[in-house]
């Protein structure tokens, strides 16, 4: 299998991208508003973030397309897919206590909801 690069909506993209990075920063401020702990300092958590809300919603195109998701709810059943699957990974971890409950659910809920987005986002503006 290859990938069609012509095929992928880039627009889409840059949008699924921007939406990342704004529900993370809205979703994270409320949650741990000014809480500092455990923080790295520097720019480079900001960078990151940045690459990976791009790297999201680019694999997220691609998988939108492979699987023929023409709709916004086709589109937001796959990002749901993969947020449980993102979901699962989490409890694991949890429960080999490298995570505690509380960043556990943060991190569970945060996902299954960016990657519904991201689908619906991407089936929507295929």
């Amino acid at each position: 299998m290859s990938i069609d690069w012509s095929n992928l909506n880039y627009v889409a993209i840059i949008i699924g991208g921007l939406l990342y990075m704004i529900y993370g920063t809205i979703y994270y401020s409320v949650l741990l508003g000014n809480k500092k702990e455990k923080q790295t300092e520097g720019p480079l958590k900001y960078i990151y973030s940045v690459i990976i809300a791009f790297i999201s919603s680019i694999l997220m195109a691609i998988l939108i397309n492979a699987t023929g998701a023409e709709t916004l709810f086709q589109g937001a059943i796959i990002g749901f897919i993969i947020g449980v699957i993102i979901k699962m990974v989490y409890v694991k971890n949890s429960l080999f206590g490298l995570i505690s409950k509380k960043s556990t659910i943060i991190a569970i809920c945060d996902h299954l909801v960016i990657f519904t987005l991201l689908g619906a986002l991407h089936g929507w503006l295929s």
